[in-house]
């Protein structure tokens, strides 16, 4: 058994796969807060998955960033954890030493194995950040110090909107579902498609958001596939629930971009633009899947015990 872990601000999801990579059952568990609280509910979202399994590898993506091979997890600040050596700490609850890596690493792991017709791609995690996660034959790209794909803060737009670290224009300050919730300013359970929905409507202030959103997306899209050259960016995460009504625009602006350059024209990048499959838990699925996690055998540690 494989089991893959996911680990949202709010939420910690789980998931065995089979030797096909099939889903086989899953938890759901709300998140602590700091390293602690973390490390217990991974702890019992893999003991109750794993509670019948033989043998057994674990793999969880996380926010932040992880140092490859270390399990050491810094500045997941949503989580309360500005520095944990989270493997060691789910070890010693469960016996099971995990490997750790980027949420939205894994999440490109799990979109790529759900799109087996990729060769490589780039998943462009849009939620309260924005961040890349690109994989491809070889495995997923961390970067010397696992920092590939952080393109959240690259300035696209140096007279655009303040971004919180400081510069103006970054991707994340245009399409970043925080910051347009901010900008946005009225109360809304989903501020971003409350925005769309009134954009829809014709209120100034929301057409002008989505259009920067829109903006910060395609710039993100010819970003990744400029640097990168992957088959596909798919666009994942809650920002990306907007679906048809993201892409297609996003589309649009990708061909308008390239009308005037023969060379982005080669490169056809509104139809490289594609959107995660509807429903599917990439997160999850993409850490079970991780390549680094070892498999350990329960069952005799079971019969050792007695």
């Amino acid at each position: 058994m494989r089991i893959g872990v996911d680990v949202g601000g709010t939420k910690i999801l789980g998931v065995a796969v089979d030797e096909t990579g099939r889903e086989t059952a899953s938890v759901r568990r709300p998140t602590g807060w700091g390293p602690d609280a973390v490390a217990d509910g991974i702890a019992v979202v893999i003991d109750e998955l794993a509670a019948s399994a033989g043998s057994v590898s674990v793999g969880i993506g996380v926010p932040g960033q992880i140092l490859p091979g270390s399990g050491v997890v810094e500045h997941a600040l949503n989580l309360g954890i500005e520095r944990s050596d989270l493997a060691a700490a789910v070890a010693a609850r469960t016996g099971i030493r995990p490997a750790i890596d980027n949420d939205v690493r894994c999440a490109a792991v799990g979109a790529r194995a759900l799109l087996p017709a990729l060769g490589s791609l780039a998943y462009l995690n849009l939620g309260t950040g924005i961040a890349a996660g690109i994989v491809d034959a070889a495995g997923p790209r961390r970067g010397a110090r696992g920092a590939a794909g952080e393109i959240g803060h690259v300035s696209i737009d140096p007279a655009g909107p303040s971004c919180r670290c400081g510069q103006r224009g970054c991707i994340e300050a245009l399409a970043g579902g925080g910051a347009v919730a901010q900008r946005w300013g009225r109360p809304a359970d989903l501020p971003v498609r409350d925005v769309f929905d009134a954009a829809d409507g014709g209120d100034v202030c929301a057409v002008a958001l989505r259009a920067d959103l829109v903006r910060g997306v395609a710039g993100a899209v010819q970003l990744l596939v400029l640097t990168t050259d992957v088959d596909a960016v798919v666009l994942g995460g809650g920002v990306a629930g907007l679906g048809d009504r993201l892409l297609a625009p996003v589309r649009t602006a990708l061909a308008a971009s390239a009308a005037a350059s023969p060379f982005l024209r080669s490169l056809r990048l509104a139809d490289r633009a594609v959107l995660v499959p509807a429903g599917a838990a990439v997160g999850a699925l993409g850490a079970a899947l991780t390549p680094d996690a070892v498999p350990h055998d329960l069952a005799a540690r079971r019969a050792a015990v007695g």
